[in-house]
């Protein structure tokens, strides 16, 4: 099909892209733009500058690929001419390869940068001069340090995550990479909260930004979530009680460290769940395998640690399990963010501990709402009772996922091999 043949009508229609584009646009199955992205395409396509306030999982990468790609077709000057930083090689990742899909039918070309791989491949991909690159700062400085890349001539930056990006310690090198991009470019920068640094720094970034303002420190709507009291022994057995719920057939469940999280996996696996962790210390190989994994629905549950699931973009989990309450009130909303995600309906379900009550009322205050506890009959106990180990960790496990069995529904138990149900047949 030529770009010049008549297309069936389109929502993305109405921001009159390149005929290319809106291709792209159709072969990655959008019909409707999002929110953010109805507020945020008209106000890039000028040329404005955007701050972006929105939550993980409403469309926030085609809400600024689309006004890139769409400016950069104008020309054809060498590369790189757009630079998107993330703070994590997954989110990275999915990025570039939605970027990629979308400008499929162009000419335009992107290339990833990030640590933990050989640095060759980046940097024979940025010899071939491509319009977009896409990002993580380390890994960029490098490659800047040994004269493998120029910024001199970035007409769009864009900054996700920015929050992100703070919380992992960036910001000091986004500030060094700032000074090798050209003053007069375009700016986007998109973060779900706004914390004092990066208020800052969208003040030394921005010009007279066009606001998106679609962030909330509440839960998305299509979240049903609640707190479970329970002590530090049964943790085990409540998640494999969830586990078994009929409604549970994909989850990812969290973790505070990278050694619990590798143990936790490998525990669920041996018990006949097919589970695999997402941690630090796993080489970027074995991070793709677990995540290509998860996403084919040859795992059904994802162990992972903050760090390692930034980013992580899975539609489809039923899910979300706080094992460990997260470090701050504000990791709440991000963690449970990856259920329910392009408008689809999900679980979360956070393990509250003796300790950790206290950082259950401080997220009930951020969020403006009491959120609701669960009882779960001989595993969970009373808020804020004293945590008692039992003798040897484990217990009898009642039948039946918690939100399930509340809601009068039989469960299931799950052999290992055994296909969830919404897998395909390979």
């Amino acid at each position: 099909m030529s770009a010049s043949q008549p297309l069936s009508a389109n929502g993305f229609d109405r921001f009159a892209l390149h005929p290319d584009l809106i291709r792209g646009v159709r072969a990655a199955g959008f019909s409707e733009p999002r929110p953010i992205q109805v507020e945020t395409i008209p106000a890039a396509l000028e040329g404005a500058d955007v701050l972006g306030l929105a939550q993980t999982g409403t469309g926030k990468t085609a809400a600024f690929a689309l006004p890139l790609l769409d400016r950069l077709l104008d020309t054809r000057d060498p590369g790189p001419r757009a630079l998107v930083l993330a703070p994590t090689r997954e989110l990275a990742t999915q990025i570039d390869a939605e970027m990629r899909g979308l400008a499929r039918f162009t000419r335009l070309k992107t290339a990833l940068v990030f640590g933990g791989v050989p640095v060759r491949g980046q940097i024979a991909a940025l010899r071939r001069r491509p319009e977009v690159l896409v990002a993580c700062p380390g890994r960029l400085l490098d490659l800047m340090g040994q004269r493998a890349v120029r910024l001199d001539a970035i007409e769009t930056l864009v900054l996700d995550e920015a929050d992100h990006m703070f919380d992992m310690g960036f910001l000091p090198d986004i500030r060094r990479i700032l000074t090798a991009l050209p003053s007069r470019r375009q700016n986007l920068l998109f973060s779900a909260t706004m914390p004092r640094e990066i208020r800052r720094l969208a003040d030394e970034v921005l010009h007279r930004p066009h606001v998106v303002e679609l962030a909330s420190s509440a839960p998305a709507k299509t979240i049903e979530h609640a707190l479970y009291p329970v002590c530090e022994g049964r943790k085990r057995d409540l998640l494999e009680h969830i586990l078994a719920g009929e409604d549970c057939d994909s989850a990812i469940v969290f973790t505070r460290t990278k050694h619990r999280a590798r143990r936790l996996a490998q525990q669920l696996d041996r018990c006949g769940h097919r589970a695999v962790a997402l941690q630090g210390n796993m080489s970027q190989a074995q991070r793709d395998r677990a995540m290509r994994g998860f996403r084919e629905r040859r795992f059904d549950v994802l162990v992972a640690t903050d760090i390692a699931a930034r980013g992580i973009d899975v539609s489809g989990v039923a899910y979300v399990i706080n094992y460990d309450v997260p470090s701050t009130p504000e990791a709440y909303t991000h963690r449970i963010g990856r259920t329910g995600r392009s408008e689809l309906a999900g679980r979360a379900c956070t393990f509250v501990a003796a300790a950790d009550w206290g950082w259950a009322r401080a997220t009930e205050r951020m969020i403006g709402a009491a959120i609701p506890r669960r009882k779960v009959e001989g595993l969970t106990e009373a808020e804020g009772a004293r945590a008692a180990r039992p003798s040897d960790g484990r217990g009898a496990r009642p039948r039946g996922s918690g939100l399930a069995q509340e809601r009068g529904r039989p469960s299931r138990g799950r052999r290992r091999g055994a296909r969830p149900r919404s897998a395909s047949r390979r």
